[in-house]
């Protein structure tokens, strides 16, 4: 097994396998089909699979067989796919399997050093039904669970191989059948604590969450300290237009704001480009920011991704351009209602105003002022210490936002010395946010704006600031 997030692809890796197993979103697709193409020159049968050719299986018809949709109980349809010859296509058919029959992850074939927080799953499938998302087509809207000792086996085969650390639930929304994980949290609660908590848990969850007090509280008994909210856009149109109706249901200043004084940091998702947003979306997007305890805070164009609700309205309005490549930095892939200089303009200058270091540090600021203190369960590794000696030189000696970083050390220290590692990993999760925005999606917006056709200019209050960076 090779991940190429952390390391190469040898010919070696090739050389000894009879087929060879491609995976990914469609924004590593460029590195799939360079994977694929290598295998079929050394002569080995190629099988692609994931979300990426779930959703758009035409685009891989390089590879010898394209698999769609989940594995459990389908193994026999794939073995005979693959000792068959030509080109294969195994169907999901709308299939969802079992997922009590998912065996437990090979987490002993990981090099653990390479990473900072293990991924694992408990259910598939979310009840909503946002416009946008590729996640109920992939998935159902009816959410399967696993079995308390099946999650118990896994997180046990973690800790077994020396794993003590972050563990992600990927559930595209953990609360999705809520009488299930209310039954399940006391049993992972029990687990945690027999083992002197090894495990800090965060996840993502719709924003009802908030509504549900004893919900929240045993999530937060179970170890959960974060949670990612897609809570999109300010804009009411904007959340009906989308399908979120779940959104409109509270308040969503108020919904960060009772997470984090109960102990679960608010990670946010944002979205701009839908159709009844003006330019005065992205003023909005701000201000609501500038008052919410997020520190990190992921804002998007709209896009409409493959096998999406969003996607065939397009298609039928004869807007949709493209397949979306999963990229978001470039030009939309559908024509958007909003003058597309004016929508990129805005969405780069959104862009740059969040990732200042003052921007990101004062956001960082307003969640330490709110928040419950952590509870601090989880004992101090080595790897942690070699952690805060790498982060006082990259971030606290050399990073962009230094002054700030250590202003948020202190502050944190002064409410209570188990902030302190909070500060930390949020200074080195700032630093990367604050330079990739600079040096990587700025720039990529620049360029789709001098990619658009239409040359005129755009007005001044939308021009894009220079970079502090780049400007003489």
């Amino acid at each position: 097994m090779r991940d190429l997030n952390i390391q190469p692809l040898s010919n070696a890796d090739l050389e000894w396998a009879d087929a060879v197993f491609v995976g990914g979103m469609r924004v590593q697709m460029p590195s799939m089909h360079e994977v694929i193409a290598r295998a079929k020159k050394m002569g080995r049968r190629t099988v692609v699979g994931g979300p990426a050719p779930s959703t758009a299986p035409e685009e891989f018809d390089n590879a010898d067989v394209v698999f769609q949709g989940e594995a459990e109980g389908r193994i026999d349809a794939l073995v005979s796919a693959i000792e068959s010859q030509g080109q294969q296509r195994v169907s999901d058919s709308d299939n969802r399997p079992d997922v009590s029959l998912a065996p437990v992850p090979r987490y002993d074939l990981l090099e653990l050093r390479h990473y900072a927080s293990m991924s694992i799953q408990y259910s598939r499938g979310c009840p909503f039904h946002c416009e946008f998302c590729d996640v109920i087509e992939l998935f159902g809207q009816v959410p399967r669970v696993k079995s308390s000792q099946q999650l118990m086996a896994e997180l046990a085969a973690l800790h077994d191989i020396g794993y003590r650390g972050t563990i992600f639930f990927v559930d595209d929304n953990f609360i999705g059948n809520r009488r299930m994980v209310k039954q399940f949290l006391p049993e992972l609660t029990q687990w945690q604590r027999e083992r002197g908590y090894p495990f800090e848990l965060y996840t993502e969850a719709s924003v009802n969450l908030a509504g549900d007090e004893s919900l929240v509280a045993a999530m937060v008994e179970a170890g959960f300290s974060s949670v990612f909210l897609g809570i999109e856009s300010p804009s009411a149109d904007a959340l009906r237009e989308a399908g979120k109706k779940q959104n409109l249901k509270m308040d969503l200043g108020e919904v960060v704001d009772r997470l984090t004084r109960v102990g679960l940091e608010v990670m946010g998702g944002f979205i701009v480009g839908f159709d009844s947003d003006t330019a005065e979306v992205f003023e909005a997007q701000r201000t609501f920011l500038s008052r919410t305890p997020i520190p990190l805070a992921m804002v998007g164009m709209l896009t409409a991704l493959p096998g999406t609700q969003l996607s065939r309205r397009l298609e039928r309005e004869g807007r949709l351009r493209t397949q979306s490549t999963g990229d978001q930095f470039g030009r939309p892939n559908f024509e958007p209602s909003m003058n597309e200089r004016t929508l990129l303009n805005g969405y780069a200058n959104l862009m740059r105003d969040l990732y200042t270091a003052d921007s990101y540090y004062d956001r960082c600021e307003a969640y330490l002022d709110r928040a419950t203190a952590p509870l601090g369960r989880r004992r101090i590794e080595v790897r942690d210490l070699l952690t805060v000696l790498r982060t006082s030189l990259k971030v606290g000696l050399i990073g962009s936002g230094r002054k700030r970083y250590w202003r948020l050390l202190v502050r944190a220290f002064r409410r209570t010395p188990r902030f302190v590692p909070w500060a930390i990993v949020k200074g080195i999760m700032g630093e990367h946010m604050i330079q990739y925005t600079l040096r990587d999606v700025l720039p990529r917006l620049e360029r789709a704006i001098e990619d658009l056709t239409d040359r005129t200019p755009s007005p001044a209050n939308l021009a894009i600031a220079p970079d502090p960076l780049t400007a003489h």
